[in-house]
């Protein structure tokens, strides 16, 4: 008895050595900053003292740059977080864009950045995080933007790392950071017709990813998806995007079931916000915590030690999941 004993207590040690853990937190990406209790209690488990949370985006439309979406703050928002500001620049405003225009914009979203932590009271960390999918043609800019915020600043800048721009690195260029977050997700276009989860395909990943241990930067966080929505085709094979659908939204005396993840609808009428009319279909995309494991195993492999950020806090994303 008191050697199956011993042995249960090894098999018990040689288990939790073999799981490692990985210290998260979230990504915010409301325009109005407000916590509800289940975001709350799911941000207060996660032990990385950070939330990383859009400020707003930048766009160039008529050679003007324009921020969108600026944040708003409610009451709501309170957290013993430190902020850091996420911004994502669209990829056209990289596009011939001069040395001027590169100070300009630097400058403008460091004092765009301050002006609302100001307003707001957020307590923020000494980083700011750019979101960013450049390519080969931008490439050149946009690193010395990347390295004009940073002297402007005097912050820590970081970007996010897509999935192409590790495979084709030599076309797309190493950015001019220490740190990196890759994101695990959007390996497809929800709006092609395709039996993959365009949120996560493992199989994708693991491809793109395949000398990931070879990418200059090594200091590689992670971020990975536990949003879902709902695809919907109409008569002529055209997408359309409803945020935050999941399978249990497809229990509906006006949906005829077509497999577990998709329904026809049999009754025109108002879904989800939506006039939908019959013949119309839906189908759900959403990730398990399955494959949020295979990919985190799968990483392990490739990189050394990494906090994972999760995409996104929402309390429609975050009920009920266990991190």
């Amino acid at each position: 008895m008191k050697v199956l004993k011993v042995l249960l207590v090894l098999l018990l040690i040689v288990s939790c050595r073999g799981k490692k853990n990985h210290p998260y937190t979230f990504y915010y990406w409301k325009t109005n900053l407000k916590l509800d209790q289940e975001e709350k209690k799911a941000l207060d488990k996660g032990q990385v003292p950070y939330l990383y949370t859009r400020f707003f985006d930048i766009d160039k439309s008529g050679g003007q740059f324009q921020p969108v979406a600026v944040i708003t703050k409610d009451r709501s928002f309170q957290t013993d977080k430190q902020i850091v500001p996420t911004v994502f620049i669209t990829n056209q405003s990289m596009y011939h864009i001069s040395a001027e225009e590169i100070r300009f914009l630097a400058k403008n979203i460091h004092n765009l950045i301050q002006k609302k932590a100001k307003e707001y009271d957020l307590k923020i960390h000494n980083e700011i995080q750019i979101d960013c999918d450049w390519t080969a043609g931008t490439r050149n800019d946009y690193f010395k933007f990347l390295k004009e915020l940073k002297r402007v600043s005097g912050k820590e800048i970081t970007c996010t790392l897509r999935l192409h721009q590790v495979k084709d690195k030599g076309q797309t260029g190493v950015p001019p950071v220490e740190k990196v977050y890759l994101m695990c997700y959007s390996t497809s276009s929800p709006l092609e017709n395709s039996n993959k989860n365009s949120i996560l395909d493992v199989t994708v990943l693991k491809s793109y990813l395949s000398k990931l241990e070879d990418y200059p930067v090594k200091k590689i966080e992670v971020a990975l998806p536990i949003y879902s929505w709902g695809i919907v085709t109409n008569h002529l094979e055209k997408h359309k995007l409803i945020n935050a659908l999941s399978r249990k939204d497809l229990k509906n005396p006006g949906f005829k079931k077509i497999s577990d993840n998709e329904v026809e609808i049999t009754r025109d009428g108002f879904y989800f916000g939506s006039f939908l009319s019959k013949g119309f279909r839906i189908k759900v995309e959403e990730i398990s915590d399955d494959q949020l494991q295979d990919v985190t195993r799968f990483l392990e492999k490739k990189i050394h030690d990494f906090n994972i950020i999760y995409y996104q806090l929402d309390s429609k994303f975050v009920s009920n999941r266990n991190f």
